[in-house]
């Protein structure tokens, strides 16, 4: 992965450097049907009275559904896209199913889109995301 390293505008910025996240990820938007609107309390309890002070704004979010068991053994899949998540630090990969089920999973480390992966006990160690 890409590092990206800062002009030196400050002593604290002189030796600033962070991964280039960009430059993995292969879609902006999200699969539609794979997310919802995320509530935000914003430091409000269920009257609706501030309980938790300067908690207020921030940039407004879709829940991404995660697919974390995975009970489709032993059925191939193909990685469409790498996606960048703002409720989680890792990314999530949008993977299609050969009966044209959509799922997103975490990215493991060195997916690659158009990847076929399975999972299951069967599943080659090779296959990033082997299960149990």
């Amino acid at each position: 992965m890409p590092i990206k390293f800062y002009n030196p505008t400050s002593a604290g910025r002189r030796a600033g450097s962070v991964l280039d996240y960009k430059a993995v990820l292969t879609k902006t938007e999200p699969e539609k049907s794979l997310t919802v609107g995320k509530r935000r309390a914003h430091g409000r309890n269920h009257h609706g009275v501030i309980t938790a002070k300067h908690r207020g704004g921030g940039e407004k979010r879709l829940y991404r559904f995660i697919d974390f068991k995975r009970q489709k053994d032993g059925v191939d899949a193909t990685v469409k896209a790498i996606e960048y998540d703002p409720n989680r630090s890792v990314h999530i990969a949008l993977i299609q199913y050969t009966d044209g089920e959509k799922a997103y999973i975490l990215a493991p480390n060195g997916i690659k889109v158009g990847q076929v992966i399975v999972s299951g006990p069967d599943a080659p160690p090779e296959s990033a995301t082997r299960c149990r």
